[in-house]
This record gives structure tokens, C-alpha cells and sequence, in this order.
């Protein structure tokens, strides 16, 4: 399976390793070190990042990394300094193309404002509750909870009006921006 940025890898797929550029084998032997180099190695550094640069998976690596935590080394070619901004914003990310696989039926890790958007999705696309709780592991009751939440929003925003800073996009505009997966 080929990885890349329309197609998201699954929880606890770990097979887009065996394409990655740094995978040692008799052909590619790789030092798994060099991706662990001291702050003013530069040389490493570079040969590092030279690496993952023509990797076919890198943003996968990248994704793995900022969604498992993991601050250390070289990954998805950004260094420990670089990837730590990201870490902080991950919660914040709202990738549509993890939204659509997880409508598909995709175990996919998601962030909050990606699952709020599944949920936002499926309620617009008149998606039973029970199949919202399967697609988001929760149970059938707190996707009934979410959906009243999101029928009061509806119903807040018809009467308030548009709020030119927060309003949702409309149905036809999120199944738009969803592609057909919603």
C-alpha cells in the first residue's frame, strides 16, 4: 500500500516502514544513528535530512511521529527543534482527508478538531447516531449527546444569524469540501 497525504495511514499501520528511504538493507545499509545526531553535528544533521528528503513516505513518518508524541531524533526530515511547534498545534489540525477516510470507515488517528468535523460531517449528511459511535469509539449515547449539540448549534446560528468569524460552512459546502465520502 502506497502512502501519501490523501490517504492516511490506519491505526497501527506500520507497513509504509518497509518504503521508507531510511529502512537499512544489504543494498541501503543505513546507519539508524545518523538520525540521532548531537545539536552541532551538522553534518549528520544534513545527511539526515538529505535522506528523508527523498523518502516516499516522509509525511507519514512526520505524522507518526507528532501523533505517537515522539520528540526525539530526525523524523518526517525535521529535527527534534522543528517538529516541537508542531506538537503544540497537532490538537488544532483539520486535515479533510482523514475526515473522509474516517467517514469511509477508517481507523484513523484524529485530532480534536478533526473528529469535531467527522461529527459536524455526519450529522449534516444524516448519518445515524450508532454509526457516528462506531466510526469515533464512543458510545451510542454520547453521539446522540453530539448530535443535540449540533442541532442546537443549527438552531442557535438560524436564529443569531452568521457569525462572519465562526460559522460553520453550510452542508452543501462541507460535502463539497468532503468530496463523496460524506
Amino acid at each position: 500500500m502506497h502512502h501519501t497525504h490523501t490517504e492516511p495511514r490506519t491505526l497501527g499501520d506500520h507497513t509504509w516502514h518497509n518504503q521508507a528511504a531510511c529502512l537499512p538493507t544489504t543494498t541501503n545499509p543505513v546507519d539508524p544513528e545518523i538520525f540521532f545526531p548531537e545539536p552541532e553535528e551538522m553534518d549528520r544533521i544534513h545527511a539526515a535530512k538529505a535522506l528523508c528528503a527523498q523518502c516516499p513516505v516522509r509525511r507519514t513518518c512526520l505524522d507518526a511521529a507528532l501523533e505517537a508524541g515522539d520528540r526525539e531524533g530526525i523524523r518526517g526530515g525535521m529535527t527534534e527543534e522543528e517538529r516541537e511547534p508542531l506538537h503544540s498545534k497537532l490538537p488544532l489540525r483539520l486535515d479533510y482527508a482523514r475526515v473522509n477516510a474516517t467517514l469511509a470507515g477508517h481507523d484513523i488517528h484524529l485530532t480534536y478538531a478533526e473528529r469535531r468535523e467527522v461529527g459536524r460531517s455526519a450529522y449534516q449528511a444524516g448519518v445515524p447516531a450508532v454509526r457516528l459511535a462506531r466510526l469515533l469509539k464512543i458510545t451510542e449515547e454520547h453521539a446522540k449527546k453530539r448530535y443535540r449539540e449540533l442541532r442546537r448549534e443549527v438552531r442557535n446560528r438560524a436564529v443569531n444569524g452568521p457569525s462572519s468569524d465562526q460559522a460553520p460552512p453550510t452542508a452543501q459546502a462541507a460535502r463539497d469540501n468532503l468530496g463523496t465520502a460524506a
